[in-house]
């Protein structure tokens, strides 16, 4: 029987219920268990896909196109659990299957009600990843406790015991112990309130994770435990982790957390073998080397909306035994002030994705610096887009290069709509997504980095490069090196003469993971690293 672990938030949001649960899913890894991991969101979006990179942060994209939450990203680079369409659920998207089968008579004329029909759509979500191969579970319910919105979630999985019994299920609550600093005390009651509301709907937590900025003392620990009704021994401290979020299982693992786990699923398990983590962790900690990657971007005062981006840099970063410093720049501010200011002293540029045309000439000029100093530059989605339009603009000299999204009426069009996007209407889950092969040019720099001749990586995005001009571009020294099996989609440019510029229209931060760094992220990391080599070494004039 498939054991369940239901991670629910208290207090306040952003405590960090992705990375916890992801956690726990890695300890359970470690010790021999088959995981599956799932988040269920209160939001009435069906999915994340036309929420604002403001709002809600980036967009993760799994190999089926589906486009989640970004914990899911946080679920792939800690674990191995195969992730789907229903690794993540919303209420919009509960609600429209329920509605498909009223409209198609499945329910018998009855009344259809939050309970049991809402409800038990929630039930079905959860129990889809349940089978015979998987162990455990782990569903993290987004949002907190009290949260209008979130009702039916817990009342679900209040249930899912008395379907499955409850020796299979496992309830964990992470809260907050704030400190505050006027009384220089650490406050215990917003944690009693948050079990105590959990309690009314009739779930008892069977774990407590207390987020804390400091450590809460035996005192607190026991206090928390007798006000909430949860064993000493199930009160698990997780103080605020500073230097990385991939500290956070080893701080679980130091109050044995899996082995509780274990013991309360009553789940026959190996011991704990976290010595790969371990020496990840150790790389990471004890770098021998240090570059400085602008990152240029219209999202950059919400990091969220990057976070792939800033972990696959980071993954490279540990590979090459070098701390990545993110220089994050607004593409606004840089056509302001001139890529000169703002890109003197990096090692490397990377511009990302993105939709519309607010911080686009920022992007080209960052690129036109890039290339022209020989910077290592690295280009993705609209990142590419932009090399691309750069590309024509300042060495083909077609002073109007653009891409049709950004000017509709431009005489050279060398970034187009897709053939497939033209009849498209709907934004929601409409444009090109999801795993898509991609050929590499024998004797490219993609090619060298892969070191294979054809690849999958995952897609989110409407336009593409322009066949049209892709002859001329070649001539003029930006080569397509990576294409679809056909050859009619070009997937990654690169110029050839440049120490490192390469573009790719796919998302390769999606595929990264702290043990393995992808092949482009690693590449890109590396050369910037002999880029800063030379350029510390330069004799001062």
């Amino acid at each position: 029987m498939t054991k369940h672990i239901f991670v629910t938030g208290g207090v306040v949001s952003s405590l960090g219920k992705g990375l916890t649960s992801a956690s726990i899913g890695l300890l359970l890894e470690q010790r021999g268990l088959s995981v599956r991991m799932q988040k269920l969101d209160p939001y009435i979006n069906v999915d994340p896909g036309t929420m604002s990179p403001y709002q809600h942060g980036e967009v993760y994209v799994l190999d089926d196109g589906s486009e989640t939450d970004l914990d899911l990203g946080h679920y792939e680079r800690f674990t191995n659990s195969p992730l789907t369409k229903h690794s993540n659920y919303t209420t919009g998207k509960i609600y429209q299957s329920v509605i498909a089968k009223e409209r198609r008579g499945e329910y018998l004329g009855k009344t259809v009600q939050v309970i049991p029909h809402i409800t038990n759509e929630i039930k079905h979500a959860i129990r889809s990843l349940a089978s015979k191969d998987v162990d455990v579970v782990i569903t993290e319910l987004g949002g907190t406790v009290g949260d209008i919105e979130g009702q039916p979630f817990l009342e679900a999985i209040r249930q899912i015991p008395l379907d499955v019994g409850k020796e299979d299920c496992l309830f964990i609550h992470l809260t907050l112990v704030p400190y505050l600093k006027a009384a220089r005390e650490l406050k215990t009651k917003p944690s009693q309130h948050s079990v105590g509301l959990l309690r009314q709907i009739g779930i008892q937590p069977d774990i407590l994770i207390v987020r804390t900025e400091r450590s809460l003392g035996q005192d607190n620990i026991e206090k928390i435990a007798l006000f909430c009704n949860v064993e000493t021994k199930a009160v698990i401290e997780e103080v605020d982790k500073e230097f990385s979020i991939y500290e956070v299982p080893e701080g679980l693992v130091e109050h044995n957390l899996d082995q509780l786990i274990v013991d309360k699923l009553n789940i026959d398990a190996d011991p704990l073998d976290m010595s790969d983590w371990s020496a990840t962790m150790q790389r990471l900690r004890n770098p021998q080397h240090e570059v400085i990657i602008a990152v240029v971007g219209k999202y950059i005062e919400h990091r969220d909306a990057y976070k792939s981006i800033y972990e696959a840099l980071d993954h490279a970063g540990i590979s090459n035994s070098t701390r990545v410093v993110f220089r994050r720049i607004e593409a606004e501010e840089l056509e302001q002030q001139g890529p000169e200011i703002m890109l003197s002293g990096v090692d490397g540029v990377l511009v990302p994705g993105g939709f519309g045309m607010r911080g686009i000439e920022g992007k080209v000029q960052a690129i036109e610096y890039a290339r022209q100093c020989e910077i290592p530059f690295f280009g993705i989605c609209l990142g590419m887009q932009c090399a691309v339009i750069e590309f024509a603009r300042n060495v083909l000299g077609l002073e109007d290069a653009n891409s049709s999204e950004f000017n509709a009426d431009t005489q050279n069009p060398v970034i187009c709509l897709l053939e497939e996007q033209k009849e498209v209407t709907n934004m929601g889950a409409s444009m090109r997504l999801g795993a898509q092969p991609c050929m590499l040019e024998p004797g490219s720099r993609a090619d060298a980095s892969y070191g294979v001749s054809d690849v999958s990586e995952r897609h989110r995005h409407r336009y593409e490069f322009n066949p049209e001009y892709r002859d001329q571009l070649a001539d003029a020294g930006m080569v397509a090196t990576g294409t679809s099996p056909d050859g009619q989609l070009v997937e990654i440019v690169e110029v050839p003469g440049h120490p490192w510029f390469l573009a790719v229209q796919f998302h390769p931060e999606f595929k990264s993971k702290p043990s393995a760094a992808h092949p482009l992220f690693q590449s890109f990391v590396e050369a910037a690293l002999q880029h800063r080599k030379q350029r510390v070494q330069m004799p001062v004039r």
